[in-house]
């Protein structure tokens, strides 16, 4: 055996969780992705999914997709940079832009490639980055790339940003990157007091939107416009592959800096273009958004109904005020167990584990969609209750 595959066998992390029955990822789903989703022949009630207005079915969408199709193909054969560009895309980042209050916008394949090549590259060797402790993998690795000096601080911590603001630099500049809404905690960016340090420090912001779309704001344009500090935020980045019910993402800003973007981003200009079908589909899921805010409306009646469910069976949620719940678990093991004993009643949720989440740590991501009913919510939250009590993770 070669030193490397000798090296990658040692990994046997999945295989003992497999040969103890309770491996809990790429479960198979046989069916569309709705609140109820056929796994190994076997309905359940999905818990899990980022859809969280429910889109990625919904008639109008499939439509559009199906029309991209027969008008341009199944792919665009290349980059944007190149021959990759259609009218669709164009069309798609200006409605982009303007929805979230911006100048221009440009649309990249996926929401982590919009991270990876924006974060890695709008700053330079003398500039710093400043980055919240629990951003999104994607921000991380965009950084990682980046050759600015990185500063980490404490979660959503007001105190801990304003230290590393003043550990830079006065006249280099000082990039924050942060989540609007955080994807594993639920929990909203303190974005008026980071605002107001970033006027204090002269900083940028820089806001990844990928679960305040759909969910926060008018006609849900996120957590900038909750707050109302769009304009006081630099760049929005945007993915499709939750509310917008596709797969893609984009940055919006003003007009310089996605000039410089579309010319230096090495993950827009190096990777092929967002495919037809996928391009329209979020066109669609955009206009549903804008002409259906009941579906918002009941995604936040759902949201406090479900907050309130959690809180007085005695779960420990966190300082979640979204539809992503987590519950917390605080044992690596027993998160499994208990997520394939839900599964086993019909519930679908996801595990965070460690690396991803210290393991003292580790939760249940719980997350909903406008398309639930009540009475499919009031099952899991009995079905939540049985098994935590159960396992003594609430009080019996």
């Amino acid at each position: 055996m070669k030193l490397l595959q000798e090296k990658l066998a040692k990994y046997d992390t999945p295989q003992r969780f497999m040969a103890a029955g309770i491996y809990p990822y790429f479960r198979v789903i046989q069916s569309d992705q709705d609140t109820e989703v056929i796994i190994n022949g076997k309905k359940v009630l999905m818990f899990g999914s980022n859809a969280y207005l429910g889109l990625t079915n919904h008639p109008k969408v499939k439509e559009a997709a199906i029309e991209a199709i027969k008008k341009y193909g199944t792919g665009c054969a290349g980059s944007r940079f190149l021959n990759g560009t259609l009218d669709l895309h164009i069309q798609l980042e200006k409605r982009l832009a303007e929805f979230v209050g911006k100048e221009e916008a440009i649309v990249y394949s996926t929401g982590f490639q919009v991270n990876l090549g924006v974060v890695s590259c709008i700053t330079g060797r003398e500039d710093y980055i400043l980055w919240d402790e629990l951003d999104h993998a994607s921000i991380i690795e965009g950084h990682r790339l980046s050759f600015s000096t990185k500063l980490k601080y404490k979660h959503n911590d007001m105190e801990s940003l304003e230290k590393q603001l003043q550990k830079c630099a006065p006249d280099k500049i000082k990039l924050i990157v942060i989540d609007g809404v955080f994807s594993m905690e639920g929990d909203i960016a303190n974005l008026p007091e980071i605002v107001r340090l970033a006027k204090q420090y002269n900083a940028s912001i820089m806001v990844d939107e990928a679960h305040g779309i759909g969910v926060l704001g008018d006609h849900g344009r996120g957590t900038c416009n909750h707050f109302g500090v769009t304009n006081d935020v630099d760049l929005i980045m945007g993915t499709f592959s939750k509310s917008l019910a596709s797969i893609g993402g984009f940055i919006a800003s003003d007009k310089e800096t996605i000039n410089y973007l579309r010319h230096n981003s090495r993950s827009y200009i190096f990777s092929a273009s967002n495919t037809p079908a996928a391009t329209a589909a979020a066109g669609a899921a955009l206009d549903i958004m804008l002409n259906e805010p009941e579906r918002i409306e009941h995604l936040w009646e759902l949201t406090h109904y479900a907050l309130d469910g959690f809180r007085n069976m005695g779960c420990e949620i966190g300082h979640t005020s979204t539809p992503i719940i987590p519950l917390f678990i605080r044992n690596n093991d027993l998160t499994f167990l208990v997520v394939k004993e839900l599964f086993d009643a019909g519930i679908f949720v996801n595990p965070v584990v460690s690396p991803a989440v210290a393991p003292e740590d580790t939760l249940i991501r719980f997350s909903l969609m406008a398309t639930h009913t009540k009475a499919q919510l009031d099952y899991a939250l009995e079905t939540i209750q049985k098994v935590f009590k159960k396992h003594h993770i609430i009080q019996g």
